[in-house]
Formats: structure tokens, sequence, C-alpha cells
């Protein structure tokens, strides 16, 4: 048997590995196959090691705006050498730094000073988001740990939470699609309103990140069906992002490679449309 692991993060997005040690970590899992999909940049794939013994397919994951809250569109065999495109992500990823500097606004209104260059000296690059600021809180002492940082201050319905990504869902699906990628949906448990996903479907997402750490069982068949109802592809993927989650592995997931195959077909048939 071959396996994937489909969502994987570095230290381009708000991971903590390299690509090199992405690539290491997966052989060393066994990984046939794997997914870098950081947040709005390809930078990852500008400086993979030179290896063909795991297989690397492209990827990106882009955050929309839904009703003051958050959905995560997966790009798979997205095209990285488009200039378009990695001007639109340069873009989003500016939108990260307004929203950034009005979040520390925030916090020090809250008596929590930090200032939006310092969130971006902690993160080392432009792709600025919340993980980079909780981690960065909890090392300054004002929350116990990162987890906390969400649950009281910047979680979606937190006091210092902004919404400032300009992608709707449709648009970010768009977006993948022009890029010569699959939309997948990534962890659905997180959508605040699950009677989204048929829209979604409607506007070009053709697959579901079912198999997610965090899902139960029972969620995992609930995609799983609702995946096979549409006739969209199946994905799943660990999520990790290094020791800014310690706590999930490369690897803990682990996709049979007949995902890939399907996932592939999927993007041939959207090549020819």
């Amino acid at each position: 048997m071959k396996y994937a692991d489909l969502h994987i993060h570095t230290n381009f997005s708000d991971g903590t590995f390299s690509p090199a040690q992405v690539v290491a970590l997966a052989k060393k899992e066994g990984l046939n196959c794997i997914s870098i999909a950081d947040h709005d940049s390809l930078e990852a794939y500008k400086n993979l090691p030179s290896q063909d013994e795991i297989e690397i397919i492209p990827g990106i994951e882009l955050t929309a705006d839904i009703n003051n809250s958050e959905a995560h569109i997966l790009g798979y065999f997205v095209d990285c050498s488009l200039p378009w495109f990695q001007k639109k992500l340069a873009d989003i990823r500016q939108a990260r730094i307004e929203r950034m500097s009005l979040m520390c606004a925030k916090l020090t209104d809250l008596g929590m000073a930090i200032s939006v260059d310092e969130a971006l000296k902690f993160a080392g690059h432009s792709c600025v988001g919340r993980l980079h600021l909780a981690r960065l809180m909890a090392k300054k002492g004002f929350t116990a740990n990162a987890q906390e940082a969400f649950n009281r201050y910047i979680g979606d319905k937190g006091p210092v939470y902004v919404s400032k990504f300009r992608l709707k869902p449709a648009e970010a699906i768009e977006l993948v699609i022009k890029a010569k990628g699959v939309a997948v949906l990534a962890h659905p448990y997180s959508l605040p309103n699950q009677d989204l996903i048929p829209e979604f479907i409607q506007a070009g997402l053709r697959g579901i990140e079912a198999v997610y750490p965090e899902h139960t069982s029972a969620q995992i068949e609930r995609y799983k069906r609702l995946a096979y109802k549409y006739g969209i592809c199946v994905t799943g993927g660990s999520d990790c992002h290094g020791q800014a989650k310690p706590e999930v592995r490369i690897g803990m997931v682990k996709l049979p490679y007949s995902f890939v195959e399907r996932l592939r077909v999927e993007r041939d048939r959207l090549l020819k449309v």
C-alpha cells in the first residue's frame, strides 16, 4: 500500500518545519505522497530539496470570509509558475498584514501591547496569521498557551478578531480553478454553516477533506457520504504545523493512494474543460 498526507504547512506560512524537514519527516513516516498547502503562499515550492523518493503535489490553502467567520479552501495541482497567481497571493498576504495591524491595535487597547512589526518579525515573513499571534501572546505571557489566546481573544467570535480576508468562498474556489487546480474544502467540521457545502460544490468545489485528525469517526463517514452523493473527491491530511501544534504530526493521517489517483483524475478532467 502507498499512503499520502495532503495537508502540511511549513515555515513559509504558520508551520515551523522547513520544506526539507517536512520531506524528511514524510519519508520517515513511510509516506509516498504529500502536499504542502501553506496559507496564501507557494514559496515552499521554491525551497524544496532535490529528491525523487516522494511525490509532492503542489498545494495552497486560501482563507475566505463567510459571515465574519472563515472557510478554508485547499487547491491541489495548482500551477506555481503563473505570474498572475503569484501576484494575487502577494495581494492576499498584504491583506494579512493589514488585518494583523488591526488585531494588534485591539490587543494593545486591552493592555497586551504587541505591534504588527513584532508579529511580522516573529512570523519571519509576510504570511502572518492568527497562529503566529497566538504563539506570540503566549510567549509574552499574555496567555498560558496559544489555545487560550484563541479561546479568549482571537477566535472567530473573540473581542480581537478581525475579518479582513477579501475573498468569498466562491472567489477562492474560482482562483484555484483558474490556477489549474482542484478546489477542496478543508476541515469541513469547522465550517459554521454546514448547509453551505452544496453551494460551494455548485461554485466549483470538487473535493472535501473528510479524513482529518479532529473529525470523529461519524464525521468522517458523513463527509465521505456527502462527497459520494455529489460525485466529488474525498481527501485527507494531518494539517501539521510542526512545533506550533506539536500534537499534530505528519503522517497522523495516512490516506490510501487511491484517493490521490481520484484527485488526479479530477484534475485531468478540469484541464479538458
